[in-house]
Order: C-alpha cells, then sequence, then structure tokens
C-alpha cells in the first residue's frame, strides 16, 4: 500500500542568475519534498524533453559560424518550452506529481527582455501561445550580486553561449528579476544566495512548508 500522501500537485521554478546555486537548491528541496511523502520531479529549461534538450543544444552550447539573432534566440527558447510543457510538466501535475524546474519564463524576461533589450510586448505574446495557461505556483528567486555569482560560474568550468556575455548584460539581468519579483510579490519569494548554502536551505526549507497546502 503506498504511503504517498495526496495534495494538489505544485509547479515550482527557480530563477537566478550566473552561479547562484540553483541545481544544488533544487536537489535539496527534491530530497526535502521526497521525505515527506511527496511525488516530486525534477527538470529545466531550456530542455526537459528530448526534442527540447535539442534546442536546448542549438542554443546553449553548440558554437554557430554565424550570429544568433536575439528574435531567433527568443522563438528557440519559446518553443522548447511548448514542448516542455506539453510533453512533460502538464502531464506531471496532472497525475499529482510537484515539478521542480530550474528556470522558466521570468528567465526569458530577464534575458532577452532586460538583458538583450526585446521587447516586453513580444515575449508576453509568445508567453501566452507557449504555456497554455500553465503558471508556476511559487517562483524562488535565487538573488546575489553579480560579482560573487559569476565568480562561482566561472569555477564551474567552460562558459556556455550566455556565460561570456559582459558584465552590464549581467546587470541587466538580475535587475530584471527583481523587477519582476517587485511586481509578483505573491508568487515570487526572494532568496539571499549570497548567505552561506546552510542559510540559503533553511530559508527555502521555510518557504516550502508555507507552499504546502493541507493533504487531503
Amino acid at each position: 500500500m503506498s504511503h504517498k500522501k495526496t495534495m494538489p500537485a505544485q509547479f515550482i521554478t527557480f530563477e537566478g542568475g550566473e552561479g547562484v546555486g540553483k541545481s544544488t537548491n533544487i536537489e535539496y528541496c527534491r530530497q526535502l519534498l521526497e521525505q515527506q511523502g511527496i511525488d516530486v520531479v525534477v527538470t529545466r529549461e531550456p530542455g526537459g524533453t528530448e526534442i527540447a534538450e535539442i534546442i536546448r543544444e542549438a542554443l546553449l552550447k553548440k558554437p554557430h559560424n554565424e550570429r544568433m539573432s536575439d528574435i531567433t534566440e527568443l522563438l528557440l527558447v519559446f518553443a522548447a518550452r511548448a514542448q516542455h510543457i506539453e510533453a512533460f510538466v502538464k502531464p506531471a501535475l496532472e497525475r499529482g506529481c510537484w515539478v521542480l524546474c530550474d528556470r522558466f519564463t521570468d528567465s526569458t524576461i530577464a534575458y532577452q527582455g532586460y538583458g538583450r533589450g526585446l521587447k516586453l510586448d513580444t515575449i508576453s505574446q509568445l508567453k501566452t501561445i507557449a504555456q497554455m495557461g500553465i503558471e508556476p505556483d511559487k517562483t524562488f528567486l535565487l538573488d546575489a550580486p553579480i560579482d560573487i555569482g559569476m565568480g562561482r560560474a566561472q569555477a564551474r568550468g567552460p562558459a556556455d553561449r550566455f556565460e561570456v556575455e559582459q558584465l552590464d548584460f549581467f546587470t541587466r539581468v538580475r535587475e530584471g528579476f527583481l523587477a519582476i519579483a517587485k511586481a509578483s510579490p505573491n508568487r515570487v519569494h526572494i532568496i539571499n544566495a549570497a548567505q552561506q548554502l546552510t542559510a540559503v536551505q533553511a530559508d527555502l526549507k521555510q518557504a516550502l512548508e508555507q507552499q504546502k497546502p493541507e493533504p487531503k
């Protein structure tokens, strides 16, 4: 007999700039929820499915002989997102499974909108098409000063196509994330990622407890 608790599935996204510790802290949250008997899956954007991962590879990793236009980049991000939602996120939520996602549309607004300077109205139109009404129940924004995050990112190894951008790009990205948080205070919970990891995870644990609905 299963001892899993039945409670409404939650779609929780983790956002932030480079080197803020998203992967480590998503894994921590996954273990925390599983210890409480909650079904949970971890995924990422761009990516998360076979087709979406192919798009991710083209978007982030592959060296290109021609410059990728900012609009092409934006469309690829949303193409991967549409596939990810349809093939992975929606089915997981429908079967009662919590979904923890490393990046979602907030990253698109911050990187392609604030960072690249694309119109937020354009991003909003594509969001409506791609997301099909799916929205995060809660977003944890892991925020740290640019120099701290970039120092950690550089220590990880080779940079991807975004990590080689100039400092002012990442300053605009951070400003974008903070603007999103200010506009959506009920959804976006800012976590101080410049703290020691134990303090970051204590904050996440407390926030997750508040997020859990009562079991049925």
